[in-house]
């Protein structure tokens, strides 16, 4: 597989550390209220990664945290006059829904920030032992002049950053570019005993500890989005590598910037939306199918068209898939010779081993189900629907799709409406199957004849 690594520019072949094994590193939110749209780009678009390498055989460890002390957090709790750990576990709570609603399966590790705060003490230590970082007057902070290679990451000169950082007042750095790694602990705050002084940890150091615990010194992928290049990513490069004087992560992932109908979102412009009001209006899987739609580094626009294509793409595979369950259930029994579906599976593996092109593997995909559709109508056997099926479904467990096939039931009165009008077409009473295909129309559900049986979809 090749990976366009963000710190040289170019695509790259994927040599782990351990042969046979994957470490993945993602950065995840900060959780004081419900995710924006935004935040859903790399929860998809990272677990289709992983599911990829697995799918490709690694043994993948895949490690997202949670941010569940800082400013924001702070403030939240103060304003609904609770604790920051109560904000925090509801927040968590609210992310979990969505990323399960997104078909994201769990990392393997999900680590809270204030699990780690003696890695994180441990960490600023070797920092201050090693002269990289400095006691000031409301914390720590690390010394970024005495790390020569910051800005490798974003590919920016120290000397352009310095010119453009705002000089805070009184704080007592010595550098306009230098960081808190540890923040002097506030009047009712919530803080932690170190070395120097009560005080919690700040943003950057966090990750940087969590993955050091939790993968080792270098990992193999570290991920998220564009926005974090600068100044996330690039200050957790700079302390991991000063402590540990090792390569904190040897390929680096960004997804692009997500627009909300050709704008930048921002709850000024009045066109913020959380991943919660977008699910209730277009559904969890709908999303999901829009974000792989593009590549993930290209940007993405967000409008109600857009969603509703990805909608109909979705249908378009979930009604392949009923045929095929139908077909299987009630097709014949003839031996037919299945499409060589080696060639579909070789390209969509292909897509996605050339820096996760889910756009390609989707336009494969739906070739596959334009060739399913044609054999099968000819040929209504259900060995071959289960070769089909079994082919449609290694593309789309890898994708992450079609996974409400369960959800989609019928109730048991919708079904002895169904079963009502069998019963009367068999007695050739078509006014009565005219008038119960009417009612399950206006219910949702479109009735389809076939020579293997009635089939039914929803509207």
């Amino acid at each position: 597989m090749k990976i366009y690594n963000t710190m040289t520019g170019k695509k790259e072949e994927l040599k782990p550390i351990q042969p046979g094994k994957v470490s993945v590193y993602v950065c995840g939110p900060t959780v004081y209220d419900f995710c924006h749209i935004g935040n859903a780009r790399p929860l998809i678009v990272f677990d289709v990664l992983r599911r990829h390498l697995l799918r490709s055989g690694y043994n993948v460890k895949y490690v997202s945290n949670y941010t569940d002390i800082d400013d924001k957090v702070i403030k939240r709790a103060n304003e609904e006059k609770t604790s920051y750990d109560q904000i925090a576990a509801r927040y968590i709570a609210e992310y979990e829904t969505d990323s399960n609603g997104l078909g994201v399966m769990p990392p393997d590790e999900k680590p809270l920030a204030t699990a780690h705060i003696e890695d994180i003490v441990r960490l600023v230590g070797q920092l201050v032992d090693k002269g990289y970082a400095y006691t000031a007057k409301d914390g720590v902070y690390f010394r970024v002049k005495n790390y020569t290679d910051y800005g490798k990451l974003s590919h920016q000169p120290l000397e352009d950053l310095e010119a453009g950082a705002r000089i805070e007042i009184d704080t007592g750095k010595e550098n306009p570019m230098d960081f808190a790694v540890w923040k002097f602990a506030k009047r009712n705050e919530p803080s932690w005993d170190s070395p120097w002084g009560k005080g919690r940890p700040g943003w950057h150091i966090e990750c940087s500890a969590m993955a050091n615990a939790l993968l080792g010194e270098t990992i193999d992928i570290h991920c998220g989005g564009c926005d974090l290049t600068f100044p996330h990513h690039e200050n957790e490069i700079a302390q991991s590598e000063a402590a540990n004087g090792k390569p904190f992560a040897n390929y680096w992932m960004h997804n692009g910037f997500l627009n909300i109908n050709s704008e930048k979102m921002s709850k000024s412009l009045g066109n913020f939306l959380t991943i919660r009001e977008a699910a209730n209006a277009y559904g969890y899987e709908t999303i999901r199918m829009f974000m792989i739609s593009a590549h993930y580094r290209s940007p993405i626009n967000y409008s109600s068209e857009q969603l509703e294509s990805a909608k109909a793409a979705l249908d378009r595979l979930y009604a392949a898939y009923k045929n095929l369950k139908h077909l299987l259930e009630n097709g014949d029994d003839a031996t037919v010779t299945s499409p060589d579906f080696d060639k579909y599976h070789a390209r969509f593996t292909a897509a996605l081993d050339d820096d996760l092109n889910t756009a390609d593997a989707m336009g494969v995909l739906f070739e596959t189900v334009r060739e399913i559709n044609t054999v099968v109508a000819d040929n209504p056997s259900k060995a071959l629907a289960k070769e089909c099926l079994d082919a449609l479904t290694v593309m789309t467990d890898i994708l992450g799709i079609l996974y409400n096939t369960q959800e989609d039931e019928l109730d048991d009165e919708t079904q002895a409406l169904i079963d009502a009008r069998q019963a009367a077409r068999a007695a050739k009473n078509w006014a009565e199957s005219d008038r119960i295909r009417d009612e399950l129309k206006a219910m949702g559900i479109l009735l389809e004849d076939t020579p293997q049986g009635v089939k039914w979809r929803r509207l």
